[in-house]
């Protein structure tokens, strides 16, 4: 687990509630479900990759920077090259940043947002750079099947609709023998928001909306993972937090991340003695002791590969031939 901190610095006291949201574990079941408004999620990219120039939102890059630097290293355990890798969801490219022609000589960055992908300079990066737009969603619709050696999404996944669909498509879209490295928010992302909005909420309103909605958690990964036919998985759990001065700073950071509620039916507006309440319970229950809270951002880390006959396989019950009484 590592810690992050994040220091004050002209923000607006009263902004509205941004709050992460991704895939209810219990719309799993088939069929495209319409959770969130794609074309929302979009605006909001591109907004937060043109105010200030963009700058704006490079504050705020610590988050997927350091989710990055945990996939890049898996990437790495992989001892292969790969022609070029396929970046979903790869937004200004905080991933594709850190390939090296060690890796790869190009990588294909994808994005539902063509403002967010255009944020940075080619100069920024040490591979051949192509930037695609393309909701992910609909990835067979841009990408050829059974083309690509190495696909990754880096926190892109916990906004798509249909994430069945979606890995499923993805499988389709690698080479045989293919591997799927992704990284997105699990279901203990910003708890300490999320309760502390229902306190506030129940005290001085009599009720609950939906500011952070349900993520999927490990096992339903595990699940999803071996229905959508990958195999020799891998899927671990691991958590990023970081200290912000209060409230107002996370919830600027999360709308200048692009990552402000795009749930279909969403309030738009909070009562300020709602907001002023839910402050309050944040630093009473989560608070540091320095008056900082803390933001807890739990990221399911998942490996898969496309089947293929030259893969290793278990041998079959009843060939082995040490006793394990013998070893123990």
């Amino acid at each position: 687990m590592n810690a992050l901190s994040r220091t004050a610095g002209g923000l607006s006291p009263f902004s509205a509630v941004r709050a992460l949201a991704s895939v209810s574990s219990n719309a799993y079941s088939v069929g495209p479900y319409q959770v969130f408004d794609r074309n929302a999620k979009r605006i909001r990219k591109e907004r937060s990759a043109q105010v200030d120039g963009g700058n704006r939102s490079r504050t705020v890059d610590y988050l997927r920077d350091e989710i990055a630097d945990r996939m890049i290293e898996r990437l790495m355990d992989i001892k292969r090259t790969y022609n070029s890798v396929l970046d979903l969801g790869a937004g200004a490219g905080h991933f594709s940043k850190l390939l090296e022609p060690e890796i790869t000589r190009k990588s294909v960055m994808l994005d539902l947002s063509q403002k967010m992908l255009d944020r940075d300079d080619t100069t920024e990066f040490a591979v051949e750079v192509e930037r695609v737009q393309c909701d992910e969603e609909n990835l067979l619709e841009t990408i050829k099947a059974n083309s690509q050696e190495a696909i990754v999404s880096c926190l892109s996944l916990h906004w798509v609709n249909d994430l069945p669909g979606v890995l499923i498509q993805i499988r389709e879209a690698l080479v045989p023998d293919g591997v799927f490295i992704g990284a997105l928010f699990g279901g203990e992302t910003l708890f300490e928001l999320r309760s502390s909005l229902q306190l506030a909420e129940v005290e001085r309103e009599g009720g609950i909306s939906p500011h952070v909605s349900p993520m999927t958690d490990s096992r339903d990964m595990s699940n999803l993972m071996g229905r959508a036919g990958f195999t020799l998985l891998t899927v671990d759990v691991d958590e990023v937090k970081v200290n912000y001065p209060s409230i107002w700073e996370l919830m600027d950071d999360l709308r200048d991340m692009g990552e402000s509620n795009a749930i279909i039916g969403r309030r738009s507006f909070i009562h300020r003695d709602t907001l002023l309440a839910a402050s309050a319970a944040y630093k009473a229950l989560h608070g540091n002791e320095d008056g900082t809270i803390p933001a807890t951002f739990q990221i399911i880390f998942v490996i898969g590969w496309k089947p293929s006959p030259t893969q290793p396989k278990p041998l079959e019950r009843g060939t082995g031939k040490t006793n394990l009484k013998d070893i123990l």
